[in-house]
């Protein structure tokens, strides 16, 4: 007879449970490194900029949920009317969003939130991380739309919805519980997961091209620091560089982890988080037979 295995046990065999437990261990054992060779000005800027690219993310997940479910559910109203105006526009204006590559689309939104804060008109970081964040959710909105409409037009056509509405219950009731929680939830959970790698790549590819683009004293005005915007820093370009210079002197390779830390954490830091999203969201895709 077979004993169940603890709940953590169960939860690290998993190869979601490990990439989370491999994410954890490598910023651990990097934040100790760091800690002991880095000097503190670069070890406070890279934690600061890891903690605002972490945030960032996490606000872009939640806008582009709210956002997808609000949007989600005035497509299903306004397609169920008799004058399906409001959908085609709805619908048009969706279209719009798509056609526009998301980088571009979240690049000008960024400039227009730096000009705002050069103006002086966004008085707190904080409310300059909530536009950051609904600009890029803006554009990564669309995915989780197609998810939640495609989740309503399957169990619509099932007959437990016609028959929870002949009991009288609430066609929202029966798309936001029934649907959505009781029967998608694990599908949304793993849509999120890819939403948050995703917000990230392109919070980082966006940062890396404005601070690239704008000198530094405009970049330090504007946006807050990302490791993106780390990335592009001088120093981090060269550290970077110093990684060519081991293919014809590899006994330069120890210097790497010594000298050239910056650059080396900031991409590190980058690869691994969205190499462990990625293999995270597989797993649980996996593991809930997705």
């Amino acid at each position: 007879m077979k004993t169940a295995r603890p709940p953590l046990v169960k939860f690290v065999s998993g190869k979601d449970g490990r990439w989370l437990c491999i994410w954890i261990g490598a910023l651990f054992g990097l934040g100790i490194w760091d800690y002991l060779f880095l000097n503190r000005p670069a070890f406070e800027r890279i934690i600061n900029g890891f903690i605002n690219t972490l945030f960032i993310a996490l606000l872009s997940v939640g806008f582009t949920l709210a956002m997808a479910w609000i949007m989600t559910l005035a497509f299903h109203r306004l397609g169920s009317v008799k004058k399906r105006s409001g959908f085609y526009v709805l619908s048009f204006l969706l279209n719009l969003i798509r056609s526009i590559p998301q980088i571009v689309g979240i690049l000008f939104g960024y400039i227009g939130i730096a000009a705002l804060v050069t103006a002086g008109l966004l008085p707190g970081k904080a409310i300059t991380f909530i536009l950051m964040s609904i600009c890029m959710s803006g554009f990564i909105m669309p995915e989780v739309i197609d998810l939640l409409r495609e989740r309503i037009d399957h169990y619509t056509k099932l007959d437990f919805f016609n028959a929870l509405r002949v009991c009288g219950v609430s066609q929202w009731r029966i798309i936001n519980f029934d649907i959505f929680w009781k029967n998608s939830r694990i599908h949304i959970l793993n849509k999120l997961i890819s939403v948050f790698g995703s917000a990230m790549f392109l919070q980082c590819s966006v940062d890396f091209i404005i601070s690239v683009g704008l000198s530094s004293d405009v970049n330090a005005v504007t946006l807050p620091t990302t490791l993106g915007s780390l990335l592009a820093k001088m120093d981090s370009k060269q550290d970077i560089l110093a990684i060519g210079n081991t293919l014809t002197n590899p006994a330069y390779m120890p210097q790497l982890f010594f000298q050239h830390l910056q650059g080396l954490t900031v991409a590190f830091l980058i690869v691994i988080t969205l190499l462990a999203v990625y293999q995270i969201s597989c797993g649980y895709a996996e593991r809930h037979r997705l």
